[in-house]
């Protein structure tokens, strides 16, 4: 499970250039409740700067309400970059947000690392550098959560110093790559530089191989293509299992950890869609379809949803609705709204704004950010979800 220690974007020739990839469907209308998801992601939101947000016009937000003894000042880099996107998701469907998109774009850089890390090369890292933090190591998964951010601002209005960083980020992923043969199953990208832990995780190769196909379809580049595939095709020989789901990670000796986390399943599925539209080869959709449908039976179908966490979740139906951008289904994208509402129904203090999955009763922050997510994307008209990941 990648969660850190603490808790252990196209316009213009562009965007004809994506958009042409894969012909439209004869989409359905539009759910008309988009109106009403909009509303319950901008008030999750406002609770979200409430009582998260630092006093100190950072714009950086604290891990988790209450405090416990020992928090930082600030949360760690994976939390933010998702409060971070949250607020970009909510661009797409109300441009009064952009001002706080900026504040939020402005922090992640709190994060930044100029110097790089054991790779020499610049990246996020897990908690803010000088002033406002000592830094920390570089989690590979980290930054390619916020490289795939950029592209997507990038593919939603042509932004072209968000294409730079996202760029920069894949220079550093392919750093993180496996080059010694004597390991057990060579390759992979590790999941991070820390010198406590040398796994190669699905959530450190298949983002890692999004971003990459994000950057080819944008740039037409082949060493993307290539650098893709490599991540794609390690990450299923060694940690996809015989049902279609994907384990965890393996360690150096070959030992798999073999947790199903929904999010490790849906990414490898935008991967496969994305993988369709470069390509044509119909053989990445049906492979698409089929963890689609897998993982659709696992956690939904099963009843397992609410096993997984929130920003598990929002990733996983993200992507899903990534393969419904092409299908023209709508099976994923109700019981997104589903899950959306029994956490609101179910999960949310109606008087803080707050949802609470703890048994204390406390919240994190990532937990806000992901019903904000899933809320804001929901209320995105389908034309749109083909710049998700």
């Amino acid at each position: 499970m990648s969660l850190r220690p603490s808790r252990r974007v196209m316009i213009g020739s562009g965007l004809a250039a994506l958009t042409a990839t894969v012909a439209t469907p004869a989409f359905a209308a539009e759910r008309p409740s988009s109106a009403r998801a909009l509303s319950r992601a901008k008030t999750t939101y406002t609770a979200l700067r409430r009582h998260f947000d630092a006093t100190d016009g950072s714009g950086l937000v604290r891990e988790q309400i209450p405090a416990a003894a020992g928090d930082n000042p600030y949360s760690y880099e994976w939390p933010f970059s998702q409060v971070h996107i949250a607020a970009l998701d909510l661009t797409v469907v109300d441009a009064q947000f952009e001002p706080e998109l900026a504040r939020r774009a402005a922090a992640q850089e709190h994060h930044w690392n100029a110097a790089g890390g054991t790779t020499k090369l610049p990246g996020y890292a897990s908690y803010p550098v000088a002033p406002y933090g000592a830094g920390g190591d570089m989690f590979y998964d980290d930054n390619e959560w916020v490289g795939l951010a950029k592209v997507q601002r990038y593919l939603q209005t042509g932004d072209v110093a968000a294409l730079a960083r996202a760029k920069e980020i894949f220079a550093l992923v392919k750093s993180g790559w496996d080059t010694d043969s004597s390991h057990a199953a060579p390759g992979g990208v590790f999941w991070t530089q820390a010198d406590w832990s040398h796994d190669r995780n699905t959530v450190s190769n298949m983002p890692g191989a999004q971003l990459a196909l994000r950057l080819h379809q944008i740039t037409g580049g082949a060493d993307y293509l290539d650098w893709a595939k490599r991540f794609y095709e390690w990450t299923n020989a060694h940690l996809q299992s015989p049902t279609g789901l994907y384990w965890d990670h393996l360690d150096l000796q070959g030992t798999i950890e073999k947790t199903v986390w929904s999010y490790n399943q849906g990414v490898p599925v935008g991967v496969a869609v994305l993988l369709y539209e470069v390509t044509r080869d119909r053989a990445y959709l049906r492979q698409a379809e089929r963890v689609a449908a897998a993982s659709y039976a696992y956690y939904v179908t099963q009843g397992r949803l609410f096993t997984q966490p929130v920003f598990f979740n929002s990733i996983f139906f993200k992507n899903l609705l990534l393969l419904e951008s092409v299908t023209g289904k709508d099976t994923y994208h109700r019981a997104m709204a589903e899950y959306a509402d029994q956490v609101w129904d179910t999960m949310r203090d109606p008087a803080t704004g707050l949802v609470h999955f703890d048994s204390a009763g406390g919240t994190q922050a990532i937990q806000q950010a992901a019903l904000v997510q899933l809320y804001a994307v929901l209320a995105w008209p389908r034309a749109k979800w083909r710049i998700l990941y």
